[in-house]
């Protein structure tokens, strides 16, 4: 297949992509409105940016049946907080269920189950099942269009970090076997860290 992606439906584009990019790390993103209401929601356009300052990055799209944008991203232009939640396996329907587009009088954390923690920082709550999460203030918003399939990218700077212990290993490292986290294939699709193979990096041929 060869193909300028400007000549097919945006649709097929994105089912290209989510089928290629992959498997992807879930960011399931806490925020709140102006007043106080709290959101849920899961993006698997999601991904570590920087350590210093420690960044994070996450896209949420433009929703394809009213062209509006989701909740998370109002929110986050709104306050400029959002908290990111580690999703795991034990997590899974939780956060499928958060992936409902409710109208935005509904708290995702009663409807799925979860119970919502004050964050240390930021105003939006942390989602207390999660073992780890990271308190966020947004640094830009990079808008990329206003149709359905196009969205923004939002970049925050986490200003706080809590990891339960349960799932350290040492002091500065993550045991994965403890953690158990999940990412996003296509479709229905997920995927556990269970086949883990170990490749050396070769060391530099700088400096």
């Amino acid at each position: 297949m060869e193909a300028d992606p400007a000549t097919l439906p945006w649709k097929s584009v994105y089912k290209l992509m989510i089928g290629s990019i992959l498997p992807r790390p879930i960011g399931w993103i806490s925020t709140a409105d102006a007043a106080g209401r709290t959101n849920l929601a899961p993006f698997s356009f999601f991904n570590a940016v920087a350590s210093r300052p420690p960044t994070v990055l996450f896209c949420p799209t433009i929703r394809e049946f009213d062209a509006g944008p989701k909740d998370t991203l109002r929110n986050v232009r709104t306050t400029g907080e959002f908290v990111v939640n580690i999703v795991t396996e034990a997590l899974a329907e939780a956060m499928n269920i958060s992936s409902t587009e409710f109208p935005p009088e509904v708290d995702e954390f009663q409807a799925a189950g979860l119970t919502p923690a004050p964050s240390m920082v930021v105003a939006p709550p942390r989602v207390a099942e999660s073992p780890i999460h990271f308190e966020c203030r947004v640094h830009q918003i990079v808008e990329l269009g206003t149709e359905p399939g196009a969205g923004a990218v939002v970049l925050g700077r986490i200003v706080h970090l809590h990891v339960d212990p349960s799932v350290m290993a040492g002091d500065d490292k993550i045991d994965l076997a403890a953690l158990r986290p999940i990412g996003r294939l296509s479709g229905a699709g997920y995927c556990r860290v269970t086949d883990v193979f170990q490749l050396p990096r070769p060391q530099s041929q700088l400096g």
